[in-house]
């Protein structure tokens, strides 16, 4: 499998690195992840307590990138500015899996866009590029297609469904669940986080897959096309 990016997508403001690991255990959770994520999580809320997002050049950068292709703000939150919302609101995260849990955990430090994805339900390669509508998109948590606009930028499959639209929606066909034993993670950034990030962040995902899950991971710079 092949990560590519359309250079128009580039252009407008987005970054984007791969994290692959290869061979994972998702199952169960130890204590020592268990008090790890109890600790990050507490150090996190009391970092963002009264934050404006707006005011913070990462998070609101993803705004400005929505500006850019011509997404509206108010229905299309950015990733990583909506889990520092949740983590404010419920004062912790829910626990998933531990594969969700590590790149959620890793979106709030880095603020980030960051989502994780079932290898082997992808068909083909995997291209971040411009939606032109008549790709198939059926997000998280429902059951019916549902169309979607023209000139979104999305990571698209071969065959033509969309795997997560923007860096803010999921869907069902690549959904990291417990059986899950190979990942591909989005590290996705915007004209204001620097480059180094990317590749700090995704060494983080690996080490810390790694560590929990198991596995062997290597970070992918995609093909521009």
């Amino acid at each position: 499998m092949k990560f590519k990016v359309e250079k128009a997508v580039l252009d407008s403001g987005v970054k984007i690195i791969f994290a692959v690991v290869e061979g994972i255990d998702n199952h169960g959770v130890t204590e020592e992840w268990t008090e790890l994520r109890r600790r990050r999580l507490e150090k996190l809320y009391y970092r963002y307590e009264g934050i404006d997002v707006h005011s913070d050049p990462i998070l609101e950068g993803f705004n400005i990138l929505h500006d850019n292709t011509g997404v509206k703000r108010r229905k299309n939150i950015p990733a990583s500015e909506n889990l520092i919302k949740i983590l404010l609101k419920n004062k912790g995260m829910v626990f998933i899996n531990k594969a969700v849990d590590i790149y959620n955990l890793i979106s709030l430090e880095s603020k980030l866009a960051l989502g994780a994805h079932n290898i082997d339900r992808v068909d083909g390669d995997v291209t971040l590029r411009f939606t032109n509508g008549s790709e198939k998109y059926i997000p998280l948590g429902q059951n019916e297609p549902i169309k979607v606009n023209s000139h979104e930028y999305c990571y698209c499959d071969d065959s033509n469904e969309i795997l997560c639209r923007l860096e803010i929606r999921q869907v069902n066909k690549t959904l990291v669940d417990e059986d899950t034993q190979n990942v591909f993670y989005i590290v996705q950034g915007n004209q204001f986080t620097d480059d180094s990030l990317l590749t700090t962040t995704a060494k983080k995902i690996i080490n810390t897959t790694e560590r929990y899950c198991g596995g062997t991971g290597k970070i992918i710079v995609p093909e521009v096309i």
